[in-house]
């Protein structure tokens, strides 16, 4: 059975792609199979990942959501040879609008990721930066909840309001769903703020925030521009390295 992460945050910009992406990467690379659901409709996971968008067009969540594909159909490789990708693009935003009057709409993903047929280790989610119709849907999907948080002033803003929202999905839908960790991102060194941060919000919640930290780091910016995870990109940079420190980190924790 995977182990199922939802990666999400209802702020944008806190590395929520690029953790998806690189989180994924890093665990497909210690030879776990793996499967990167892109559930944002901006597709920026997809893109991310090198798949051409004539190939998103073509096999999406989107068609396996509304059944006019299988979800093995609309499965896609990577150059990762453990990893693949369920893509998404703009279509997507019909989704929320087609299922409103539907029972159980917040079931349609996990119904459809259990009609998998390949044995994936690890499942990885990507959410849009809302609480809306998907991420609720991955929240239901999911065992676990990773919420990566910039090392800037704000941070912890809406934080709340997601905890609530695991807290009601724990109890109505989904008893299984836990608070995987909060991951901080873009951590600069040099920045007393980014300290500061990382000290309150180690302080508030603990052992639930991870060890490792993700650096502000160019390497791993430029990396999505040429669609490739930051493994394949630079695999020397310290974004990569960090990445790979949260893979060890989950993997050592059972993938916890």
């Amino acid at each position: 059975m995977a182990k199922t992460f939802c990666i999400a945050n209802q702020k944008g910009g806190v590395g929520k792609t690029t953790t998806a992406i690189n989180l994924a990467a890093s665990i497909a690379a210690a030879e776990r199979r793996t499967l990167l659901v892109d559930c944002d409709a901006q597709g920026n996971a997809s893109t991310g990942m090198g798949i051409p968008r004539e190939t998103i067009r073509e096999r999406n969540l989107y068609q396996a959501l509304i059944g006019e594909r299988s979800v093995k159909d609309v499965i896609v490789g990577t150059m990762i040879p453990q990893l693949d990708v369920i893509p998404a693009d703009q279509d997507l935003i019909g989704a929320e609008v087609e299922f409103v009057h539907l029972p159980d709409r917040e079931r349609k993903l996990r119904e459809l990721l259990r009609g998998l047929e390949i044995p994936y280790e690890f499942v990885i989610m990507d959410c849009p930066p809302s609480l809306g119709f998907l991420t609720l849907n991955a929240l239901v999907a999911a065992d676990a909840l990773i919420v990566p948080l910039q090392c800037e002033y704000f941070a912890m803003e809406g934080l709340g309001h997601l905890l609530n929202t695991l807290r009601l999905v724990k109890t109505r839908m989904n008893p299984s769903l836990q608070l995987g960790g909060i991951l901080l991102t873009m951590f600069d060194t040099r920045n007393l703020l980014s300290h500061r941060v990382s000290e309150d919000v180690r302080r508030h919640f603990g052992e639930k925030v991870f060890k490792t930290c993700i650096p502000r780091n160019v390497r791993l910016s430029e990396s999505p521009s040429h669609g490739l995870p930051i493994l394949l990109y630079d695999i020397r940079s310290r974004g990569a390295l960090s990445y790979m420190d949260l893979a060890k980190e989950i993997l050592a924790n059972g993938g916890s």
